[in-house]
């Protein structure tokens, strides 16, 4: 998810640098951070540490939805990503 995120992101306008495109690499990479220091943790800490994983898979659906509005990515792609977004269901 977030090597494609990566390469996705790398075709957004040079305004959106510093904005949106921060945004998302900072969820994306949140995402897989999280969980991999909650599991050297206990029980109780890793739980901690998935729900901010969590967290951050809501903001990275989020910043899709607005590059999505903002055209930056089509409708097929934000499908796909969303889908591949690990979120409690």
């Amino acid at each position: 998810l977030t090597v494609s995120i990566y390469k996705l992101i790398s075709k957004f306008p040079k305004e959106e640098l510093f904005g949106l495109v921060n945004q998302i690499k900072r969820s994306v990479v949140s995402i897989p951070s999280n969980i991999a220091e909650g599991s050297n943790r206990g029980n109780i800490h890793f739980k901690h540490y998935l729900n901010i994983s969590l967290g951050s898979s809501f903001e990275l659906q989020t910043q899709l939805l607005i590059a999505n509005q903002n055209k930056y990515i089509t409708n097929e792609n934000t499908r796909i990503l969303a889908a591949t977004i690990p979120v409690k269901r």
